[in-house]
């Protein structure tokens, strides 16, 4: 899939891939599948094994953790990203509040990028330190 749409603009915002170049979100984007989500519809269910990450092209979605509502995403807002790393639980349920264009990248996909292209690992790294730095800054307050 060769891209240079808004999920490529959305993946370099999205703190696991920030520390990318454009060729190499443009090699994340050529993995990924496009979706769509009915209103209503559960995207991914809280406890379930996770395997796939999720970028919202258009539409919005509401994030539900043991029955409340905890975020509500548009699009640009992701979810799923840590899916990539582990099969741990999903520890949320994401909801279609109305139809939404969705862009799906699976762990497979993402396995074979790390093997196949150099440095690709430590950049993701570099992003994953990013978004724990934020967290924790976040539990600091």
């Amino acid at each position: 899939m060769a891209r240079s749409d808004p999920f490529v603009e959305h993946l370099a915002g999205v703190p696991l891939f920030s520390a990318l170049s454009k060729k190499e979100l443009q090699l994340v984007a050529k993995q990924a599948d496009e979706v769509r989500a009915s209103a209503g519809e559960t995207v991914v269910t809280e406890g379930a094994a996770g395997a796939d990450f999720f970028v919202i092209i258009d539409g919005r979605a509401r994030v539900v953790r043991h029955g409340t509502q905890v975020a509500e995403l548009g699009p640009g807002g992701f979810f799923g990203d840590l899916a990539l790393l582990d099969r741990a639980p999903r520890n949320a349920s994401v909801i279609a509040e109305t139809d939404m264009d969705l862009v799906k990248l699976g762990q497979r996909a993402f396995d074979e990028l790390l093997n196949t292209a150099p440095g690709f690992a430590k950049k993701l790294l570099a992003g994953l330190a990013r978004r724990l730095r934020v967290e924790d800054a976040k539990t600091a307050q």
